[in-house]
């Protein structure tokens, strides 16, 4: 019988997480803050439960996707937090971007219980966690790696145990969203470049996307720039919280990484936080950044 999964928090990433599971035959118990969300996943097969203790109590493998590091201890620590109903038999696998020091502190609470906990932070679009396309990297020991590898490949079409130091695959993350914000801002620059030659955003967003530079994020996000999507993929204001955790961390050498944060705050200060992150792609593309 396939194993059967928790899933802690059920936003945009983690309600896929929890369909595509369900779908591949895991029994799937749920738990979001807001209730609702996980209700409207019982037609996918999905079992809400009363509280990340709850959902412990009946998982293998549990797998938390939430907001940033204060939402992690929340649903981790206390008498309903995940950690009190963890024994041995499990492994948490963590897939929130937090600050690598509070992953590290909550896998040592997780490894008192007897159960271990990993880090596996996701990189990919919504699309990608559909499909089971993601790329996910994973740290901490390498025998837990091994027990929820199974359950993560459902997951990814790459799974990589980058080392036994929990918090170092998102560092790894960090890294990643550090160059996404950077990548953003210079795409935005060159939208900016075409304009003052008479090429509109249109024009030059499809000669670009057909260069050397498109990265696989830029292929999806800079379409973004001109027409949001229905559904935010991951809003201005998840990518400042990662940026900053990144240049917190950088020792002072995360130049390029200092200007994006700037201009990210600048972007949420303005009413735009909650919109698609290619509003960074927007704001540098208008000059937001010289003005300041």
């Amino acid at each position: 019988m396939a194993e059967s999964v928790g899933i802690i928090g059920t936003g945009a990433m983690g309600s896929r997480f929890a369909r595509r599971l369900a779908g591949l035959g895991h029994p799937v118990h749920a738990w979001n803050r807001t209730p609702e969300r996980t209700e409207a996943l019982r037609v996918h097969g999905v079992l809400p439960r009363a509280s990340p203790r709850a959902v412990a109590l009946e998982s293998d493998v549990l797998v938390c996707m939430v907001w940033d590091s204060a939402a992690l201890r929340e649903v981790a620590l206390g008498p309903d937090g995940f950690v009190a109903g963890l024994t041995s038999r499990q492994v948490v696998a963590d897939a929130s971007t937090v600050e690598p020091e509070v992953s590290a502190e909550i896998a040592a609470a997780v490894g008192r219980t007897g159960a271990a906990m990993l880090d596996t932070p996701v990189s990919g679009s919504l699309d990608a966690a559909e499909s089971g396309q993601l790329m996910i990297m994973a740290g901490g020991p390498a025998a837990a790696f091994e027990r929820a590898r199974p359950v993560l490949a459902g997951l990814g079409r790459s799974v990589r145990h980058v080392g036994e130091v929990n918090g170092c695959a998102l560092a790894l993350k960090l890294a990643i969203n550090l160059q996404v914000a950077i990548q953003e801002v210079a795409w935005g620059e060159g939208l900016a470049l075409a304009e003052a030659f008479g090429i509109d955003r249109p024009q030059a967003t499809d000669v670009m996307l057909d260069s050397v530079v498109a990265s696989p994020m830029l292929r999806y996000r800079a379409p973004f720039a001109l027409t949001p999507p229905e559904e935010v993929w991951a809003s201005a204001a998840q990518l400042l919280k990662d940026v900053s955790y990144a240049v917190e961390r950088s020792d002072g050498k995360a130049v390029a990484g200092r200007y994006a944060r700037d201009l990210l705050t600048a972007v949420c200060a303005t009413g735009r936080a909650d919109r698609e992150a290619a509003e960074l792609i927007v704001a540098a593309a208008n000059g937001e950044g010289a003005k300041r």
